[in-house]
Formats: C-alpha cells, sequence, structure tokens
C-alpha cells in the first residue's frame, strides 16, 4: 500500500486490495472511500469484495465512482458532503490517488486558497498544478 497523508482527517491512496483492509483498520482508519468504477482496468479487485472486507473490520464504506479525467463539479460537491459527514480519519483510493487528491482538493477550493492546496497535494506526492484555474473558479462560486 501507499498510503499519502494529506491531512490529519484524510490520506489517499492508489488502488488497495481487499486484503489491505486489515492494515488500514489497524491504522486506525475509520472511513474507506473508492472513487474508481468497478472494472475500470482489466485485473482490479470488485469494489463488492473492498466493501465486504472494510465492514467485516467495521470500517465505514462509501462507493462514489468518478470517471478518471471527467470531474464534475457535482463530483466534487458530493465528494465534499461525503467527507464532511464520514467518519474520520478517511482513506480515499483510484487508480493512482490522484483523482481522490483533485476532488479532496476542489472540494476545498471555497475555503482554502488554491496555492495553499497544491502545496499540501504537493507534499503527498500529487502535482495539482494544472488544476489551479478549475480552484479558483470554485473560489468563485462560492
Amino acid at each position: 500500500m501507499d498510503i499519502r497523508k494529506i491531512d490529519e482527517t484524510i490520506a489517499v491512496s492508489p488502488q488497495i486490495q481487499p486484503d489491505d483492509i486489515r492494515e488500514i483498520a489497524a491504522l486506525g482508519y475509520r472511513t474507506v472511500i473508492a472513487n474508481r468504477p468497478d472494472q475500470e482496468e482489466f485485473g482490479q479487485p470488485l469494489m463488492s469484495e473492498i466493501e465486504a472486507a472494510a465492514k467485516e473490520h467495521g470500517l465505514q464504506w462509501i462507493y462514489q465512482p468518478v470517471e478518471s479525467g471527467n470531474i464534475f463539479d457535482r463530483d466534487v460537491e458530493q465528494f465534499g458532503a461525503l467527507v464532511a459527514n464520514a467518519e474520520k480519519p478517511i482513506l480515499a483510493f483510484c487508480r493512482s490517488g490522484t483523482r481522490c487528491c483533485a476532488l479532496w482538493a476542489m472540494s476545498n477550493a471555497k475555503d482554502t486558497p488554491a496555492d495553499a492546496l497544491i502545496i499540501k497535494a504537493r507534499a503527498a506526492g500529487y502535482d495539482l498544478s494544472g488544476l489551479k484555474p478549475r480552484l479558483l473558479q470554485q473560489t468563485e462560486q462560492s
């Protein structure tokens, strides 16, 4: 696993496996958010298998599939609401973690300056500098 902590409430990760859930629970995560659609790529585990493992280990499971490279404003709003209401800390995952990190940044852009979000993402290993115009757009919509 390659868990990358963004802040005290959320971390993101590339694809996890059902067998990873035991360790995720042991690390103290309370919620797992899956932002990757089922069957996005050949060979990825079924979300239902990861969900079963999460529930078996007492974790809250949230499935919000978002198409890679095609994040809509409704996805951002939904992600923000899910995170706000989820038990923390949260681990969100997708294919590489970038989609989850982008959803996190855009859902926080109304309250946090774009440059600060980009710096936090970079510290977690994700380059969201190309999203700066979209982050600024989210700020203007508030």
